[in-house]
C-alpha cells in the first residue's frame, strides 16, 4: 500500500516544529512570502482526509457547484499532498505580487519544499513527497467551479506533470523537481483567489484539523465569527465518517483547541461556531523593535546606498509580522532583514 504524505505513526495532537532554526526561510519570510491556500479548493472538498489509499469515486455538490473526483491506482490525493500546492501556488504569487507572470512550470527544491511545509527530510519524507505526486498528477476531476473567471472543461489532475531533474546520490532522495501545475489551479492564482494561512498549518497533524482549519479561514474572513450545522460542516469537510462520530471527532478537537486562529465550539441545536481567537492584528500588538535596533538598521540602510527607504523596509517587515511571522529574536531578525534587502538595489 503506498503510503500517503505523512507519516501515521506521528498522528500527534500537534506536529513538532521540525526545522527551528529556520535556515530556509530566510529567504522566503524576509521577502515577505506568506502561504497562500486557494480558495476553490477550500471551499469544496477536492482533497481526501483518509491515510489510507482511499480509491473511491468522489461526488461532491453543493448549489450549483459540482465537483467528480477519480482516481488511479495511487488512490485520491489527501489534504497532506496538497501542501505542494501550497508551497508551489505561494512561490507563484510572490512573482505576481513584484508584477511578473510566473510560468506555469517551476523548477523547484524538494528540500526546501519539505522544509516549508514542516516535513523530515529523511529518505522517508522524499519517498512520500514522491508518492504525493503521483497522487496529485494521477487524480481525474471534473467541477464546473471557475477559476480567475474560467471554466475547464476537460478531465484534469491537480498536476500536469512532474519530474526528478536532478537526484542525490543519497538513495531515494529528489534534489531537483520540475512540476508543472494544472490550468484550473494556476488560474486561480493568477486571478489572486487564494487567501493567506498560518504557517502553524502544517503543524496540524490530522487530516480533519487541516480541512477545518481552511473552512474556517474561508469562510470566516476579517469576521469574528461564523456558525454551521455539525450535518452541513460534514458533508463540507468532505468526512466519511457517521453524524455521531463526526460529533465526536468535532468535541475532541474542541478539548485540543489548537486550531490556528480559530476557537471552535459545538453549541445547541447541533451548530458549530468558529470564532477569530484575536478579530484583528494591532499594530500596537506586534513584537517591540528596540531604539538601538532602529538606528542599527538605518544606518546599515544609508551606509549601504543601494536605493532602498528605511521606513519602506521597515513597513515592509511590520506586514510580515501581522502576516504571522514569530521571530525568536525579533531585532534580530530585523536587522537580517535590512542586510539581505540592502544587498541589491530594489527591483
Amino acid at each position: 500500500m503506498q503510503s500517503v504524505l505523512f507519516d501515521p505513526k506521528e498522528n500527534l495532537p500537534l506536529l513538532p516544529d521540525r526545522h527551528p532554526t529556520k535556515d530556509f526561510f530566510i529567504a522566503d519570510i524576509f521577502d515577505n512570502l506568506p502561504f497562500k491556500d486557494d480558495m476553490a479548493s477550500m471551499s469544496h472538498p477536492i482533497f481526501s482526509l483518509s491515510k489510507k489509499k482511499d480509491l473511491r469515486n468522489l461526488v461532491y455538490e453543493n448549489g450549483t457547484a459540482s465537483v467528480i473526483i477519480k482516481p488511479n491506482t495511487d488512490g485520491l490525493p489527501t489534504i497532506f499532498d496538497k501542501d505542494v500546492l501550497l508551497y508551489c501556488g505561494s512561490l507563484l504569487m510572490e512573482q505576481i505580487n513584484k508584477g511578473v507572470v510566473p510560468p506555469k512550470t517551476l523548477r523547484i527544491s524538494s528540500h526546501d519544499l519539505l522544509v516549508a511545509t514542516n516535513r523530515p527530510t529523511n529518505g522517508n519524507g522524499y519517498e512520500l513527497l514522491k508518492n504525493a505526486l503521483d497522487r496529485l498528477k494521477g487524480v481525474s476531476i471534473k467541477t464546473n467551479i471557475k477559476t480567475n473567471k474560467r471554466e475547464i472543461t476537460k478531465a484534469f489532475g491537480l498536476i500536469d506533470s512532474y519530474e526528478i531533474i536532478e537526484s542525490s546520490k543519497v538513495k531515494n532522495r529528489m534534489v531537483r523537481l520540475e512540476v508543472t501545475l494544472s490550468d484550473w489551479f494556476y488560474n486561480s492564482i493568477l486571478g489572486k483567489e487564494v487567501l493567506t494561512i498560518n504557517r502553524d498549518y502544517f503543524r496540524l497533524g490530522k487530516a480533519l484539523e487541516r480541512r477545518l482549519y481552511e473552512i474556517a479561514r474561508k469562510h470566516c474572513g476579517r469576521s469574528s465569527d461564523w456558525k454551521i450545522s455539525l450535518e452541513k460542516l460534514k458533508e463540507k469537510t468532505g468526512s466519511t465518517s457517521t453524524l455521531k462520530k463526526f460529533r465526536f471527532f468535532i468535541r475532541q478537537i474542541e478539548k485540543n483547541n489548537h486550531l490556528p486562529d480559530y476557537f471552535i465550539r459545538l453549541i445547541e441545536n447541533d451548530m458549530v461556531h468558529f470564532k477569530a481567537r484575536k478579530e484583528t492584528v494591532d499594530i500596537f500588538d506586534l513584537p517591540m523593535i528596540s531604539p538601538e535596533t532602529i538606528g542599527k538598521a538605518r544606518r546599515i540602510t544609508e551606509q549601504a546606498n543601494t536605493g532602498w527607504d528605511f521606513n519602506d523596509l521597515h513597513s515592509q517587515f511590520s506586514k510580515a509580522l501581522l502576516d504571522g511571522f514569530k521571530p525568536n529574536n525579533v531585532n534580530g531578525a530585523f536587522i537580517s532583514f535590512v542586510k539581505k534587502k540592502v544587498a541589491h538595489s530594489p527591483q
